[in-house]
């Protein structure tokens, strides 16, 4: 099982390069994924301004995760994100579960999850919801779906 732990600041560039290739496993174009960079980019200000962990393996950074408090007993995933090299090892859930915890921790109720349809099977099997969809946003006029995941039901 990978370690997790406390993203550094130091790390920025090195997990925003992570979200970048992770994102590019959907067939997505160059010219696609350099539309996303801005938002798939975790800044030094989004590390210390939420609460962001990593997942190692051997001393390497696999996987990443985000989730945003947003009040009212509820939080937001903003990422979650594994290399390409070990996804489908497990890491994904390990983050999910790390968010989970963060956020009974907390005292959210709820943890929304705006995803790339290729990854929302992943967040159906974890046991989100299916709510609607959303503007993306990096893409105009894109669409992705939005899930909630109730902590009222674990």
């Amino acid at each position: 099982m990978p370690n997790i732990r406390p993203a550094l600041i130091s790390e920025a560039d090195i997990l925003t390069e992570l979200c970048l290739r992770a994102k590019a496993v959907w067939g997505y174009d160059k010219a696609f994924m350099e539309e996303c960079r801005a938002e798939l980019a975790l800044s030094p200000e989004k590390i210390t301004g939420s609460l962001v962990q990593v997942a190692e393996v051997d001393g390497r950074i696999v996987g990443v995760a985000q989730v945003s408090l947003k009040g009212d007993d509820l939080a937001e995933l903003e990422s979650l994100f594994v290399d390409p090299e070990i996804q489908r090892s497990g890491i994904g859930r390990a983050l999910f579960d790390w968010a989970i915890a963060a956020c009974i921790d907390h005292s959210v109720k709820a943890i929304l999850i705006e995803s790339d349809p290729g990854a929302a099977p992943f967040y159906r099997r974890m046991g989100a919801k299916d709510v609607g969809h959303v503007p993306s946003g990096s893409i105009p006029g894109r669409v992705i779906p939005q899930l909630i995941f109730d902590l009222s039901e674990i």
